[in-house]
């Protein structure tokens, strides 16, 4: 691809680099924009800084005021008050009231999304409060504002029907004009409520081929590209022109583990498998990213989840990869190796299979390297790779002994909605399809319950923390590596940092150099 086709794909044409205030941006990433409502393409819209939510994040991924500049609860936790940011509006000049947000969200209500975990009852507007009424306590409320199919829209966005036929949103910037699946403009909003941004407009870009978005990066056909392969990040770290970037994201490479399995049911035989995981070899040799190699499901941006365990050891358990200290574990547990340098108890052998699928390119990889280092261990592993839906089923019907998969504890600031499934309270199911499967612990049904409710945030955080050492020590599901978001960067940009909640993009925070 040549630079003379940047025109063609995104409708700009580039300004002499003196007249860097009215250079344009170009984004390149692998999402595509599936329509205008929230709840299919929000993340699009918000990662472009088009529409915003009552909630933001804050530099350690809490909760933190977005278009609410403060909420309260009331003391039966029934009940949440969001306060409206003053001197807000719409790209159609339109205030920010709170009628408008509280029918935006009574709209995010009404279809498939995050606040399908919340208790609500209504969604009311009170002078400038946004009023939420639950049926229970619910703490976690304010994180899934935060999510992208809560984006906030003025009234006019939305039809007779509640669907969004128009992208009018607050942010600091403003649709200029979108193309679904592939394209998107934007340009500044001038009447913006926070700081204006520096660069005056960007195209938006999705391109679902990792080699053709590196492609783009290499020859200027765009500034910013998202989720970089290995092979092409190697590459592209050669250019001069080019600043390579990297961020751990709040999605984790686990394998979970049927703890009703006779082989797997001690804690010590979970804790010998995790053992026996080389992290910062599938890290650096799979993965390309030796920073990656996880000791702990939950990494530094979910804040008082992050236990801040390391390769060399760690709180709760050795983590570093240690064959010995696994021969000895299952040594405890009756496993003797044979001739053939396998183990066996009661002749039978130490044989799993583990099932992945091929979604994720990498999967299939670290599973044969586990495949390769548990064999070490004398464990005989099998590896079925088909399609994600055979976990959940194996899941449910009892078959699974091992499951290999990512799983995205960051889809809100607070990770809580998605461990009560994970690893909740329901005596039956013990656990979802993606968490736990045959492990219950009575003390981590009661921690996360607590947090269900409990609205001080030093306490969440003390709760938080006890459930991560908890989930560290049993191993119901075991880390493998985080999650990097990568992108290649325009070497003449500043300002640019990654997301590691991927809520934005933080294009108004860039500016042109000198």
């Amino acid at each position: 691809m040549t630079p003379c086709l940047r025109p063609l794909l995104f409708g700009l044409v580039l300004m002499p680099l003196a007249a860097q205030a009215d250079r344009p941006l170009a984004v390149v990433a692998p999402w595509e924009i599936t329509g205008l409502d929230p709840s299919t393409s929000g993340y699009v819209f918000a990662r472009m800084r088009v529409a915003e939510t009552l909630i933001d994040t804050d530099a350690d991924g809490q909760p933190a005021p977005g278009l609410a500049s403060g909420w309260q609860v009331s003391d039966d936790g029934l009940t949440w008050r969001f306060t409206l940011r003053e001197g807000v509006t719409f790209h159609d000049d339109s205030p920010l009231t709170a009628q408008a947000a509280a029918l935006s969200l009574e709209h995010a209500l009404a279809k498939p999304g995050i606040l399908d975990s919340a208790p609500i009852v209504a969604i009311e507007a009170e002078d400038a409060d946004v009023v939420v009424h639950l049926d229970s306590p619910f703490a976690p409320l304010p994180a899934l504002l935060a999510h992208s199919t809560t984006l906030i829209l003025a009234v006019d966005a939305f039809d007779d029907e509640g669907r969004a036929t128009q992208m009018i949103g607050t942010g600091p910037y403003r649709v200029a004009s979108v193309a679904p699946p592939q394209r998107l403009t934007v340009e500044r909003f001038d009447g913006y409520w926070g700081e204006t941004p520096a660069i005056g407009s960007a195209s938006y870009l999705a391109v679902g081929r990792g080699e053709t978005r590196a492609l783009m990066a290499e020859s200027g056909d765009a500034d910013v590209v998202f989720t970089l392969d290995p092979a092409s990040r190697a590459r592209l770290a050669r250019h001069d022109r080019l600043a390579l970037h990297a961020e751990p994201l709040p999605r984790t490479i686990v394998f979970k583990l049927n703890a009703e399995h006779p082989f797997l049911e001690d804690e010590r035989a979970r804790q010998a498998l995790s053992l026996a995981v080389d992290r910062v070899g599938i890290a650096a040799g799979l993965l390309r990213h030796p920073e990656a190699a996880a000791a702990e499901l939950f990494p530094a941006s979910l804040g008082p989840w992050h236990l801040g365990l390391n390769t060399n050891g760690g709180l709760a358990a050795d983590v570093a990869q240690d064959v010995e200290r696994a021969r000895e574990l299952l040594t405890q547990l009756g496993w003797e190796t044979n001739g053939r340098g396998m183990l066996e108890r009661d002749g039978e052998p130490f044989q799993l299979t583990l099932r992945t699928f091929s979604d994720r390119p990498e999967l299939p990889l670290v599973a044969t390297a586990l495949q390769d280092q548990w064999r070490e261990i004398g464990v005989a592993l099998e590896v079925a790779v088909g399609n994600a839906s055979e976990i959940p089923s194996g899941h449910r019907d009892g078959s699974l002994e091992l499951g290999l998969m990512a799983r995205n504890y960051g889809l809100v600031p607070d990770p809580l909605g998605t461990l009560l499934d994970d690893f909740g309270t329901d005596p039956e199911t013990m656990g979802g399809d993606w968490g736990a499967m045959g492990w219950r612990d009575a003390d981590v049904a009661a921690w996360l319950d607590t947090l269900r409710q409990e609205a001080d945030m030093d306490a969440r955080a003390e709760l938080a923390g006890q459930v991560a050492r908890r989930l560290n020590e049993a191993m119901p599901v075991v880390p493998v590596a985080w999650y990097q978001q990568t992108a290649a960067v325009n070497a003449e940009l500043e300002g640019f940092s990654i997301d590691p909640l991927e809520r934005s993009y933080r294009i108004d925070e860039l500016r042109w150099g000198e």
